[in-house]
């Protein structure tokens, strides 16, 4: 309990040294009334004209925003999510009227219906047009809110793409109605559902039903994560369920780790690990809708996967991959002089070396280590 406390005011230190806060009103015309943002933009946006940014929109600012926007920032910085734009709707004394349902159909009604079309057709809009947004979108709620977000997967073509439910006080119809989205088994789909065992009776049963009814879907597109917490509070859960579900939305963005180079890289026999690289980054690309640049440390480890096992060739596709994403460094450069030696064309590892030499240096590469590689073949040749 005390760790995570600390954890849950170390985030909001960095949030606040690092990464302000930006406040806005912003006036509803659905709702006739104003409502509070809280905004968190990454660290580099106004340095980075032209990159865009996944945004996260979080239900209940008033006191999720912080850990959310703390725990953002922190894994962001670590390269372990993409920078994001956070907001934050305050909602301290609208959250029962701006979650109104029929209980009948457990749909929103009366002032929940504005606030649904409040964020679908201004808030959402009004972001993409004043930030610079990318596809991806994720709504975070807690119990009640948490119930609400679940509307906006009813849609044809929803706005939101990432669900990060914690602890949902779940309307009477909505398992049968979520498990019914759900069994359309959606591509590009991320949804996440937290209880724990301390969890008031009624909410937490009514989870376990719906990851039950889940589970015996069999899905294989949906990215779906559950957790119970032990020994967690209705409250104390949200401090582990933000990085939890973070952790998991963003699995195939981080860098290649030990584990999957020891497991899955290093033995590959018959795949190629050039492709195995290419195809990682293809696929973030398609999940979450923009463009990175291939991580100097993933370079670093299929390279040295290939040459531990020796499988020259694919130094050349790999290089000629370097020289494009690092143009104006070593990296490329090197691997193609280390393909051309092993394939028996000195003159053309030589004239590489020499290129390299010319570049930045970056990561274990210097401009003495390339003038070495060169020297040492001028010296086996008498050039």
């Amino acid at each position: 309990m005390k760790k995570a406390i600390f954890l849950l005011i170390t985030l909001f230190l960095a949030t606040s040294i690092y990464s302000q806060a930006i406040y806005e009103s912003y006036r509803s015309v659905k709702l006739d009334q104003t409502r509070e943002l809280k905004i968190q933009l990454p660290r580099n946006y106004e340095r980075n004209e032209d990159k865009i940014y996944p945004v996260i929109l979080v239900l209940d600012g008033d006191y999720l925003f912080e850990p959310v926007a703390g725990m953002v920032d922190y894994f962001s910085y670590w390269e372990d999510m993409p920078e994001s734009i956070v907001v934050g709707v305050n909602q301290r004394k609208t959250r029962l009227e701006d979650g109104r349902y029929d209980e009948a159909q457990s749909l929103p009604t009366g002032s929940g219906a504005q606030f649904y079309e409040f964020i679908g057709q201004e808030l959402m809009p009004y972001l993409s047009e004043t930030y610079r947004t990318a596809p991806l979108k994720i709504i975070v709620g807690h119990d009640y809110t948490s119930n609400f977000i679940n509307y906006f997967m009813f849609k044809d073509n929803p706005i939101f793409q990432g669900y990060i439910n914690i602890s949902p006080e779940l309307a009477p119809t909505m398992i049968d109605k979520i498990a019914n989205v759900l069994s359309k088994d959606p591509k590009n789909t991320w949804y996440y559902l937290a209880t724990s065992t301390n969890d008031s009776d009624k909410i937490k049963e009514d989870v376990i039903q719906l990851d039950a009814r889940i589970d015996s879907l069999k899905l294989e597109n949906l990215n779906y994560h559950f957790d119970n917490f032990q020994e967690s509070t209705h409250y104390t859960l949200v401090g582990k369920a933000i990085p939890k579900a973070l952790e998991d939305f963003f699995q195939m963005y981080r860098p290649i780790t030990k584990k999957t180079y020891k497991e899955v890289i290093l033995p590959m026999e018959e795949e190629s690990r050039y492709e195995y690289l290419v195809n990682i980054y293809e696929t973030t690309e398609d999940l979450y809708g923009f463009k990175r640049k291939i991580r100097i440390n993933d370079f670093i480890a299929i390279s040295t996967a290939i040459e531990k096992t020796q499988d020259w060739e694919e130094l050349e596709p790999l290089g000629n991959l370097a020289v494009k994403e690092y143009p104006d460094t070593m990296l490329g450069y090197y691997y193609l002089g280390i393909y051309y030696e092993q394939m028996g064309e000195p003159k053309k590892a030589l004239r590489s070396y020499e290129k390299g030499f010319q570049k930045e240096e970056i990561a274990f590469l210097t401009k003495d280590y390339m003038l070495e590689k060169a020297t040492k073949i001028k010296e086996d040749f008498g050039w």
